[in-house]
């Protein structure tokens, strides 16, 4: 069983690299044993790519934190709202890699995205909170980092093989039409707009 969340991201044929592929959109993750290439594009989100060497499973996750840019009296509040989003993306993927044959202890990672990209979000750089999020909870869970590319002024394309963890990167500097932007704004309001309640699964690793 390959997992990823409620809405299932699409599949198709990759003819470049002549290998079936998962193409991930914001708030989406994918989780594999298979010979698959994960594909997403990247502005100011971020994307965790997690493999097992020994197994072979992988998975990568992408997603965004609620907007951060509030009045002071309102900012610890929902700074704990952004911080429980992005344990709850981090700790989904990591989860289901277990599920799937993967262990904790030989996880490795690498991650991306994070660019100042998107015109209404400059003055608070969500690009940038985001990246330091991901770093700062692969850190604490001693995940270790073994490549990565974040923040900057561009937007990335990622093509991640989770069987053997490459990840090929390509630089996107100039936006051709706006579909990043709006994928992004419309994942943004609809974190923005829900309700941070809920309990957040722990890891739960057997191995």
């Amino acid at each position: 069983m390959e997992p990823c969340n409620f809405e299932v991201p699409i599949s198709y044929y990759d003819k470049r690299f002549s290998v079936d592929a998962i193409k991930l959109l914001p708030g989406q993750y994918f989780v594999t044993s298979q010979d698959k290439m994960l594909v997403t594009v990247l502005g100011s989100c971020v994307a965790a790519c997690m493999f097992d060497p020994i197994t072979g499973v992988g998975g990568m996750n992408h997603f965004m934190l609620p907007n951060v840019n509030k009045t002071a009296g309102e900012f610890e509040k929902v700074q704990g709202m952004a911080a429980k989003y992005g344990v709850h993306a981090m700790e989904v993927l990591i989860n289901e890699l277990i599920k799937v044959g993967a262990s904790k202890k030989r996880l490795k990672a690498k991650v991306f995205g994070g660019g100042r990209v998107v015109p209404s979000f400059v003055q608070s750089d969500v690009g940038r909170f985001n990246a330091e999020f991901v770093t700062q909870f692969l850190n604490t869970e001693k995940i270790p980092i073994i490549a990565s590319d974040l923040c900057d002024t561009y937007a990335r394309k990622i093509y991640f093989f989770p069987t053997n963890g490459n990840v090929f990167m390509k630089r996107i500097h100039e936006l051709n039409n706006a579909t990043i932007i709006e994928r992004e704004s419309q994942h943004r309001w609809e974190l923005n707009n829900r309700d941070a309640s809920g309990d957040v699964d722990l890891f739960e690793d057997l191995k």
